[in-house]
């Protein structure tokens, strides 16, 4: 399953829109079968917030689906599937509340955003619990992985003491295998 832009159709009138963000028979049509177990919330205050890369490892990985529910981010899933053709290699867009847009992500790759305005809210549906012991990450500002975070020249991006001591990409032994297919474009 590739990563997947989703972008949920809104009904709009005079008194604002309708959207449904998740429909388990349309993901399903998506090639989307996975059940979500939690829900997450997280408010970020300055804009230049960066939360991530993080991912669960296996018994307990997580895919991921996400939005942004008030402002603005750049959100990014980078592959970290052993054997991949596309391994390091990364699929990012901008979500916002405006533009409605959701991030499907699989099992198999770090995910992280940075916010792009202050007091923004981001959900995202978990396929499995948080669980601490398989808890785990990638460094945001990696030169092997080169992510081009839209970070103002001469702005320190907000991070949390725990992303910044995470290990670089050469540093990493994966714990996720390859399941044949390549990271693509972003398809919607």
């Amino acid at each position: 399953m590739p990563v997947l832009l989703i972008e949920p159709r809104r009904f709009g009138d005079d008194r604002g829109w309708f959207t449904e963000v998740y429909s388990e028979a349309d993901f399903s049509r998506r090639g989307i079968d996975v059940r979500f177990v939690q829900d997450n919330h997280s408010l970020s205050r300055p804009a230049g917030v960066l939360r991530g890369l993080h991912f669960q490892r296996p018994p307990r990985a997580q895919a991921k689906l996400v939005r942004c529910i008030r402002g603005r981010i750049w959100d990014v899933a980078v592959d970290i599937r052993r054997g991949s053709p596309t391994y390091g290699r990364w699929a990012a867009a901008e979500l916002s509340a405006a533009n409605g847009r959701q991030l499907y992500i699989p099992v198999g790759f770090a995910h992280g955003f940075l916010t792009l305005e202050p007091d923004t809210e981001v959900t995202y549906k978990v396929s499995d619990f948080y669980a601490p012991d398989c808890d785990g990450g990638l460094r945001w500002n990696d030169p092997d992985l080169a992510l081009p975070w839209p970070i103002p020249a001469g702005i320190d991006p907000v991070t949390s003491s725990k992303d910044a001591v995470l290990p670089g990409l050469r540093a990493f032994e994966s714990p996720f295998p390859y399941d044949g297919r390549p990271l693509a474009p972003i398809e919607s």
